[in-house]
């Protein structure tokens, strides 16, 4: 961080009355966000989110899509400063027990998927998205663009670059697939990156004991998205009975939604999802990735199999079996 950085953000601190406090780094995430925890001398908490350079265009809906989840009585940060402008924001701080890291410790995962599904249920159920017309649309255009990235890294990556003419192959087999889907289930409150690591459990009742952090990437889109971001994972194995019985549960409380309907949309997503991490991850080896990040890359490829083995999604199998070998040339990419 720059001298100049630093200057500001304790200009911030100092009027929002934490000029005092101590500091603790937490690291940062995929992005350009970085964070401290910041503890007062009797004991009270908050978190700084530093969002400079390009980050700072994320702040605005970050602060947008934490009232619209607190509008609905879910548990996101609660803003107690701001500086838009520089990036700055204090959030609430919702401590260190994030179901990913409660995972990994070994805590039994039913619940932790219960109440994580029962959260996109009760959202699903009480949003309006009708109530936020200035929220982004996940809609056939920000789909396409965002998928982009697998044609763009993955085949890059693979050895296997695109021809103009298998470009266009690739952008047509998404619009096909995408134009069945958009619009066969309802649009909700589409947070994006629904995981475990984003999840927070917090001594709260009900829904309300999972923290949602990470949600500014959110927008209006169908509701399978989340939960399919939830159960197949791009940094763990979920098994499959909890897969099944998440499903289950999140349908039965959505009586008026077409099985059919929502478990062809979740495969949509669910490839759609896959191919934009697996350019993503694909971008990151090219760039001398973390070993963590690159480790996704095997699990990923094999969650985009079998997602596009979905009838729907055979225009997408036609064109990956044309450009890819069966293993996706993950070893290639990794350089093995």
């Amino acid at each position: 961080m720059s001298v100049m950085r630093e200057d500001v953000i304790i200009g911030f601190l100092a009027t929002a009355g934490w000029g005092d406090a101590v500091r603790v780094a937490m690291g940062a995430d995929w992005s350009t966000r970085r964070y401290e925890r910041l503890i007062q001398a009797d004991g009270a908490k908050t978190i700084l989110m530093d969002a400079a350079g390009d980050g700072v265009g994320q702040v605005a809906p970050f602060v947008r899509l934490c009232g619209l989840l607190r509008d609905v009585e879910l548990s996101a940060p609660v803003i107690f400063a701001e500086d838009q402008g520089q990036g700055l924001l204090l959030l609430e701080d919702f401590g260190d027990d994030s179901f990913a890291a409660l995972l990994e410790r070994g805590d039994d995962p039913w619940p932790l998927y219960g109440v994580a599904t029962d959260v996109l249920s009760h959202l699903h159920q009480r949003f309006d998205p009708g109530t936020a017309p200035d929220v982004q649309r996940y809609d056939l255009t920000l789909f396409t663009k965002q998928v982009a990235l697998f044609g763009d890294a993955y085949l890059d990556a693979a050895g296997n670059p695109l021809t103009p003419a298998g470009r266009r192959a690739l952008d047509e087999a998404w619009v096909r697939v995408l134009t069945h889907v958009l619009g066969i289930v309802p649009d909700s409150l589409l947070l994006r990156d629904y995981h475990p690591g984003n999840l927070m459990l917090l001594d709260r009742r009900g829904v309300r004991a999972c923290g949602l952090l990470d949600v500014q990437d959110g927008g209006i889109g169908p509701v399978s998205y989340d939960l399919l971001s939830l159960l197949q994972d791009a940094r763990r194995d979920v098994p499959d009975d909890i897969q099944a019985a998440m499903i289950d549960r999140y349908l039965v409380s959505m009586p008026s939604l077409s099985r059919d309907a929502f478990l062809a949309s979740y495969a949509v997503m669910g490839a759609m999802r896959h191919a934009r991490i697996l350019g993503r991850v694909a971008q990151l080896a090219a760039g001398g990735g973390k070993a963590k990040q690159l480790a996704f890359l095997s699990r990923v490829w094999r969650q985009f199999r079998t997602a596009i083995a979905h009838p729907l999604l055979s225009p997408l199998q036609s064109f990956t079996d044309q450009h890819l070998p069966p293993d996706g040339a993950v070893p290639h990419i990794l350089g093995r």
